[in-house]
């Protein structure tokens, strides 16, 4: 179900769920934490605002796994005792997205690029069923190198999948470096609106601006597939991870775990 929320709700769901997300990280020592961060406000205004119960969400970016389960858990579909396995031996929340184990994780994903093909044949799907579902798609800027990612929006043009809503995390970094410096900016405007598709950018932060953008380019059926390209901050919340590269990998130290949680504390409750 489409649900509303008023803006300083919005703002301390922002602070909680980095809260909890920190704490998963923490708990597990585990790294992708500034990937997690960068994208949890998208999955926020999509797979908790958004996404009603005919549409599926795809993180296709898997190694943002813990800002997933995160989401999952506030919406219930994930308890509290599960959420506690994380990372753990014999877990149904590993490191990457795993099927089979939880509704809102239908397929398994992280291995880069494979989550728009699986998006658009979700899309095409419901066209060919005659239903209104959507499919959601959150990718990372990176994932726009990948040629799956170009044949599946051919695919979603041709076959007009106007209900196919892609979200590209837009943060600049990839594993090795500036994404911009690694295979150019694959991520842009032009190159979107030049194949076809209804492009438009938002402050990935703003969760607001999200939802008006969303509801804005699905309010009438066009034929094309939706892009959302939205500028984000790897680390978003927490000083002295935001725009750092090595906080794709890094684990958290107690000092660390602290001053994250001061910070979100200060900038969002």
């Amino acid at each position: 179900m489409t649900t509303t929320i008023e803006t300083t709700d919005v703002k301390t769901l922002q602070g909680e769920l980095r809260l909890k997300l920190l704490g998963l990280h923490n708990q597990a020592h585990a790294g992708h934490i500034g990937c997690s961060l960068s994208c949890i406000d998208l999955m926020i205004a999509t797979l908790i605002l958004r996404k009603r119960e005919q549409d599926t969400f795809l993180l296709s970016k898997g190694h943002a796994a813990a800002s997933l389960y995160t989401c999952l858990n506030h919406l219930g579909e994930i308890s509290d005792e599960v959420l506690a396995t994380y990372y753990l031996n014999g877990t149904s929340l590993p490191a990457h997205p795993a099927p089979k184990q939880h509704l809102g994780i239908p397929f398994a994903t992280g291995s880069l690029g494979h989550g728009l093909p699986i998006g658009t044949g979700i899309a095409k799907s419901g066209k060919l069923m005659g239903d209104d579902s959507r499919g959601f798609v959150l990718m990372s800027d990176g994932e726009t190198n990948e040629g799956t990612t170009w044949e599946a929006a051919h695919f979603a043009l041709q076959h007009g999948l106007d209900n196919l809503i892609v979200l590209v995390d837009k943060n600049g970094l990839q594993g090795f470096g500036q994404t911009a410096d690694v295979m150019g900016d694959t991520a842009d405007v032009q190159t979107w609106n030049a194949i076809g598709f209804d492009v438009a950018t938002v402050d990935g932060h703003n969760i607001p601006e999200i939802l008006t953008t969303i509801d804005k380019l699905t309010a009438t059926p066009n034929g094309k597939p939706k892009i959302l390209i939205a500028s984000t901050v790897k680390g978003k919340g927490v000083s002295y991870m935001e725009n750092r590269l090595e906080w794709h990998y890094l684990p958290m130290t107690d000092a660390n775990y602290d001053q994250a949680r001061a910070d979100v504390r200060d900038r969002y409750l």
